[in-house]
C-alpha cells in the first residue's frame, strides 16, 4: 500500500485543512503511469467509491482503483518550495 512521507502527510494536512470539508476530505489520486497525462492530483471533498484509504494521522489521501494498484508500492514525499508544494512518488525500501 502506498505510504507516506512525513513531509508529505504534513503537506497534504496543511492543504486538506484550508477547505470547508477538512475533516472528510484528502487528496485524491487518480489515473496511471501509462496516460498521457500521468498521475492527476485534485482535493476531494470525501473519497469515491472503490478508492482504497490511505492514512497518516490526520493526512488523507484517496487513491482510485487503477492508480491504487500502480502505487501499491510506491511512497509520496513532498518539497515545499516557493511555487508551491511538489509531490514526487518512489520506490518503498
Amino acid at each position: 500500500m502506498l505510504t507516506l512521507t512525513e513531509n508529505a502527510a504534513d503537506a497534504v494536512r496543511t492543504i486538506v485543512s484550508q477547505t470547508p470539508d477538512a475533516a472528510t476530505a484528502g487528496l485524491r489520486i487518480q489515473g496511471t503511469s501509462a496516460s498521457a497525462e500521468g498521475y492527476a492530483l485534485t482535493l476531494a471533498p470525501a473519497p469515491e467509491q472503490g478508492d482504497t484509504v490511505v492514512e497518516n494521522g490526520e493526512a488523507r489521501v484517496f487513491l482510485e482503483e487503477a492508480a491504487a494498484g500502480e502505487l501499491d508500492d510506491k511512497v509520496l514525499d513532498a518539497q515545499v518550495t516557493q511555487e508551491g508544494v511538489r509531490f514526487a512518488l518512489a520506490l518503498q525500501q
